[in-house]
């Protein structure tokens, strides 16, 4: 079993690494967009120097694998050296290529496509090295999410496009860090979003009855007192999925449609009937 974990863990830290050098040399490098990370610093580099830029990404890689080492542990190591060699393996084989000739749709579908596989690494505790390594070491001592950690970093490497290309570029850039934080900030915290909704009604009895058989999620029953009538009535909390929600609510104005309904969006839900086994939450 955890040999088929770790080929699991390893298809997709490949699957990642392959995403961002597609993202580095079909859209954001052919546009000069350095956003950010030790891939966008090896683009500058290449573009000021001629120095080959999956060199770079060797050289860089072999530096942060230190302080991973000495900061992160044996198994964030070992997942980031796959992905450290990985990666400048792959920018040399994907050939740099525009295959999108518009820059602002380039720089959308490259940020996205970074901020993807960036989200990736990290949920299985790994990454393409670079700028991708501190935000670790930040969250892991200061509790920073890894997508604010590595907006930080990478605006040294944006700086540095305003001296090397142009003001476009640069402010190309900082657009392209700021889409991929928003990728990695929905997936860190939008996927799995539920809504949860308290209802208070004269018959909360028969509602949560037809709760639990038509939609199979048990509800909790919280006391409560209306300033109104200054007596306790139950309020009824629930956490269902987007596509429970419509049922959820023909369910309540099936039995009262003057029932009071409050709903959020919440990020994530754990426990039964969700992140495992099915029954009360």
């Amino acid at each position: 079993m955890k040999f088929v974990q770790f080929l699991w863990r390893l298809a997709q830290i490949i699957f990642a690494i392959t995403l961002i050098a597609v993202g580095v040399n079909m859209f954001l490098g052919p546009h000069e967009i350095a956003a950010g990370g030790l891939t966008g610093l090896a683009i500058l580099i290449e573009a000021w120097s001629g120095f080959d830029r999956s060199i770079t990404v060797y050289i860089g890689n072999g530096i942060v694998l230190v302080l991973t080492l000495i900061f992160l542990g044996r198994e964030v190591f070992i997942n980031t050296v796959i992905g450290a060699g990985l990666l400048p393996v792959a920018i040399s084989l994907i050939p740099q290529y525009t295959l999108v000739e518009d820059r602002m749709l380039a720089m959308v579908v490259g940020s996205v496509i970074f901020g993807i596989a960036v989200s990736i690494l990290y949920k299985n505790k790994a990454s393409s090295g670079g700028t991708a390594v501190p935000p670790l070491i930040i969250q892991k001592y200061t509790g920073m999410k890894p997508s604010v950690g590595l907006f930080v970093t990478d605006g040294i490497v944006v700086i540095l496009s305003l001296w090397v290309f142009s003001v476009d570029s640069f402010f190309f850039a900082i657009l392209s860090i700021f889409i991929t934080m928003v990728v990695m900030g929905y997936i860190e915290n939008g996927v799995n979003k539920k809504k949860r909704v308290h209802i208070i009604s004269k018959h909360s009895d028969a509602i949560v009855a037809d709760i639990m058989s038509a939609i199979g999620k048990s509800v909790t029953c919280i006391p409560t007192i209306g300033s109104f009538e200054n007596k306790e009535t139950p309020m009824l909390m629930i956490a269902v999925d987007s596509s429970d929600y419509r049922r959820l609510i023909d369910i309540v104005k099936a039995h009262d449609d003057q029932a009071f309904m409050v709903t959020d969006v919440v990020s994530d839900v754990h426990g039964r009937g969700f992140t495992y086994g099915s029954g009360s939450i």
